[in-house]
């Protein structure tokens, strides 16, 4: 699936914006404290919502002070967020509405719609509207409507109105407009990847995925090594072309039961612990495992990646990154560094400014000087560095 358009009203620095035309490949830079990382937030808090409820995400996204610290301030309206995706290239454009407002204390789902449109014109056709845990979902395949008046709802009623229609409607293949949506969220992947989370020791376990810190990294490259060995050495080659002297990772369970991670380098007889490695020798080897899972996740989104890494490197990093998006996959990424921008493309590209304290979203692409510098020959992170993103530096 690919996400097209993203629109947020009264999320956090977010009063109302808007993200359109997005790329597999997107890439959003913006000074300290404009929203990069709220943007993201936005990706965890669905998914969130969709594994427990409302109020939970809220929770963890604000603290014990829940829709009041994640509603923008200064503001009493509901949040409320808007994606447009497409689950293929020729399949119709899905709208997913969520309008969250505050009743007797307590955060509500006011509105959750799930709408396609087929084709250029005429009026989507609604699979699924709920309102405060009521409402009704097109129990039909997609393939098999040709008109709006075949499609055949049905009623149902959820148990809080605090939970999302599409939690308990996609666990029945029955909605299965519905099933595509909550499986595209499930498996979205917002990387939180610490170093020293990924260094300790694990007990002895199963990891099919990196996890979103990383604390599973030994557990994952064994997975890997047992389960995919085409896909281990692939990754172990391009480690060892971007790591000097590093010829092989294994992971080894001890008699205690845990798993080790250790890295052999050409030049000595004896392995070493993941504990004695580079933090950036980490921090690649965890970003080729996750770009190379066999099994990806349909949207990623990654932090600043070029903390902790040489910056000959991020240039390479970049290309990882669009060869995962290039795959059918999506990938959103943050980033501060202009090595890491060099590698962009001017489609590719958003930033971030605050305007009277809230944040907009702006497209290279509609930049018409930037547009004209790259056409002469100029790379991203230059411009970025020399000020030419209007609004960009603090």
């Amino acid at each position: 699936m690919k996400i097209e358009a993203i629109k947020l009203k009264n999320f956090k620095s977010f009063k109302d914006a808007e993200m359109l035309n997005i790329p597999r490949f997107c890439v959003v830079v913006g000074a300290n404290g404009t929203g990069k990382s709220t943007l993201f937030s936005v990706f965890a808090f669905l998914k969130e919502c969709l594994a427990s409820n409302v109020h939970t995400a809220l929770v963890k996204q604000g603290g014990s002070r829940g829709i009041h610290e994640v509603r923008s301030r200064g503001t009493i309206g509901n949040i409320e967020i808007e994606l447009k995706f497409r689950e293929g290239e020729d399949k119709p454009l899905v709208t997913y509405f969520l309008s969250i407002a505050e009743k007797n204390g307590n955060p509500v789902v006011e509105r959750e719609i799930l709408k396609y449109r087929r084709g250029s014109g005429g009026q989507p056709w609604h699979f699924l509207d709920f309102s405060c845990g009521a409402g009704t979902a097109v129990i039909n395949e997609l393939e098999s409507v040709a008109d709006v008046s075949q499609l055949q709802r049905e009623e149902q009623k959820l148990k809080a109105p605090d939970i999302l229609a599409i939690k308990g409607l996609a666990q029945f293949e029955r909605f299965p407009a519905v099933v595509a949506l909550g499986n595209l969220i499930e498996n979205w992947h917002v990387s939180d990847f610490h170093i020293n989370r990924a260094r300790p020791e694990q007990e002895a376990g199963y990891a099919e995925h990196l996890s979103t810190e990383g604390e599973n990294l030994s557990l994952f490259t064994e997975y890997l090594y047992d389960r995919h060995r085409a896909v281990f050495d692939k990754v172990l080659e391009k480690l060892s072309q971007r790591v000097p002297g590093i010829s092989k990772v294994e992971s080894k369970i001890t008699e205690e039961g845990r798993v080790l991670l250790r890295f052999q380098d050409g030049a000595f007889e004896d392995p070493f612990l993941a504990r004695y490695v580079s933090d950036g020798t980490i921090k690649m080897f965890a970003y080729l495992l996750l770009l190379n899972d066999p099994l990806p996740h349909p949207l990623l989104c990654v932090e600043e990646p070029e903390n902790q890494l040489y910056p000959k490197l991020l240039w390479e990093l970049a290309e990882e990154f669009r060869a995962y998006a290039n795959k059918g996959e999506q990938v959103f990424v943050t980033t501060h560094s202009p090595d890491f921008l060099n590698a962009v493309q001017l489609d590719e590209v958003f930033w971030l400014v605050k305007e009277k304290g809230y944040t907009i979203i702006k497209r290279a692409q509609d930049d018409a000087q930037l547009k004209a510098f790259m056409d002469e020959g100029d790379q991203m992170g230059y411009l970025w560095k020399q000020g030419f993103f209007d609004g960009v530096d603090p």
